[in-house]
């Protein structure tokens, strides 16, 4: 299995734009995305990583108005939470009408601003990501690309070039409406 090949960025977003499941550093482990609304790529993503559809995914922008399609309509209060949490990942109430396996069986999506500077570049040129840990599900997060790489082989198109930011894990996720922590940021 060679393995998928590392790409530089503006490789990267075209391959996403042509439909692409790719490996990518992240805040504090790499990352595994697709667009949120190529249906077919959504469900290479969970092929590969092995994950039941049902459990939903992380939408991650660099900016919160992109996630507007995925999110019922916000508050201001919400829309500056989501600006103002760069890092974080909040359970906002889900657009009902955008693609049911980017929620899964929840009435909310989970997003998440960024600011590492991959992943915002990506999302820059290609809007909205679809970003979950990359890892077949039940083992540990990537921390390296060539974790990333031996996790799924050819079953992901790529990987961008690029550093892992300085998080010490998966991003802590938070419910947008209570403010109630649901996963602690690593330590």
């Amino acid at each position: 299995m060679a393995g998928a090949p590392v790409l530089e960025l503006e490789a990267a977003a075209q391959a996403l734009a042509r439909g692409a499941v790719l490996a990518y550093p992240a805040e504090g482990v790499w990352g595994l995305g697709c667009l949120p609304d190529d249906a077919a790529a959504v469900v290479r993503l969970l092929a590969a990583k092995r994950r039941a559809p049902d459990k939903g995914l992380i939408l991650i922008a660099d900016r919160a108005a992109a996630f507007a399609p995925y999110l019922a309509p916000l508050d201001e209060a919400g829309r500056r939470a989501l600006e103002a949490g760069a890092g974080t990942t909040w359970l906002a109430p889900a657009n009902l009408d955008a693609p049911p396996a980017l929620r899964g069986r929840h009435p909310t999506q989970a997003v998440r601003v960024t600011r590492h500077p991959v992943c915002a570049a990506l999302c820059r040129e290609v809007g909205a990501l679809v970003s979950t840990s990359a890892n077949v599900e039940g083992a540990a997060p990537a921390r390296t690309l060539a974790e990333a790489r031996a996790a799924f082989g050819d079953a992901i198109d790529g990987l961008a070039a690029g550093a892992l930011g300085d998080a010490a894990g998966p991003s802590e996720i938070r419910d947008l409406a209570s403010g109630r922590v649901l996963r602690p940021a690593a330590a």
